[in-house]
């Protein structure tokens, strides 16, 4: 197992500031989760860094609770009733998602608003690498990966519930707006880099040609793998989602492969074929054979958006550490990492192909 896999794999003793009330969660789970059967034992799972999420286990069954985390939260952020309405949704359309068992957002229960959905039992793979596994099993990982991918892109969000899930239009200028306003909310250190993209990425933002739902934070460490198979059986952590441009939400993905071995695992400098992993243009490729495009353009831009709304959100994981109420202790290395990316993010910029 690679340092990431034993750093973030299975649970732990639930942190001193994220425990709550267990007999309430148990009488709330009683009288709202069919075929519930007491007592819990609660754990807290290791990996995840926004919202906190524990391992319910039962003499019959298992669940999941994720809720939001408890202090003081920025606007719009940890939206789990979004989470719990998506995964529901896209479950019933045939799109591999838990099943669900329950919403409550009466803070009253364990003090922040949560959800109960069932325990899936299979593979996370944190290390991106995948250490473990032969070529060719990493070569099977990573097209279900990227057939899942195109799979939510093609779902019908209207037939499946959820066509008020978002806006359908101006996607980029929204995230946009949003993830300035999060950073800047966040903030502890003015990074350069940062304000420089805030002013170029509105003005050059393609025209956006589609709309579906939108992960809004898909890795290979957001899925649950057959125990055996290449097969994906379950898509976790939808706090990002909406109604936007799917091509935002694949180059996301695909930004692994142009971020260097120390920021996020990537793939920059790495001899993929030996390993089995798709090259950048063979995953690309790929994922347009399955959703029927010719290619994509402007590739600079969607790098250039993703790596600074990742340095955003790792900007906010960050500020939380330093109230004491993130999710995992490694949220405060997260913090050192927001300028290199931001930097990063603007030197594609500075010489992208528009």
């Amino acid at each position: 197992m690679s340092q990431l896999d034993d750093a973030f794999s299975g649970t732990k003793p639930v942190a001193d500031a994220l425990k709550f009330d267990q007999a309430a969660l148990e009488a709330w789970m009683d009288a709202n989760v069919d075929v519930f059967a007491g007592p819990l034992t609660v754990e807290q799972f290791k990996g995840g860094q926004s919202n906190p999420t524990y391992k319910l286990v039962t003499a019959g069954r298992q669940y999941v609770l994720r809720r939001k985390p408890p202090g003081k939260l920025l606007p719009s952020a940890h939206a789990v009733d979004r989470e719990f309405r998506v995964m529901n949704a896209l479950g019933g359309a045939g799109f591999p998602a838990p099943k669900m068992h329950g919403l409550c957002e009466d803070d009253s229960v364990i003090g922040t608003a949560f959800y109960v959905m069932d325990f899936v039992e299979g593979r996370i793979f944190w290390d991106p690498y995948l250490p473990d596994l032969e070529p060719a099993e990493r070569a099977a990982i990573y097209d279900a990966s990227n057939a899942t991918l195109a799979l939510l892109h093609s779902i019908d969000f209207e037939a499946a519930g959820l066509g008020d899930y978002g806006k359908p239009g101006n996607y980029f200028d929204r995230q946009i707006g949003r993830w300035t306003k999060q950073y800047k909310a966040a903030e502890t250190d003015p990074i350069a880099a940062m304000d420089r993209l805030i002013e170029w990425l509105p003005a050059n933002a393609p025209e956006q040609e589609r709309t579906s739902i939108v992960h809004g934070d898909y890795r290979l460490d957001n899925m649950i793998f057959h125990p055996t198979e290449p097969k994906v059986i379950a898509v976790l952590d939808w706090e990002l989602s909406t109604l936007g441009d799917p091509l935002a939400d694949f180059t996301y993905q695909l930004m692994q492969w142009r971020t260097p071995k120390d920021i996020r695992s990537g793939f920059l400098g790495v001899d993929l074929k030996a390993m089995g992993i798709p090259t950048e243009g063979e995953y690309v490729a790929a994922y347009c054979k399955r959703t029927g495009r010719e290619g994509i353009p402007k590739l600079d831009f969607y790098f250039a958006y993703n790596i600074f709304r990742l340095a955003g959100i790792a900007q906010g994981v960050y500020a939380r550490s330093q109230q004491g109420n993130a999710s995992n202790e490694r949220a405060k290395e997260l913090g050192a990492l927001v300028a290199p990316m931001a930097e990063y993010a603007w030197s594609i910029a500075e010489n992208a192909e528009l």
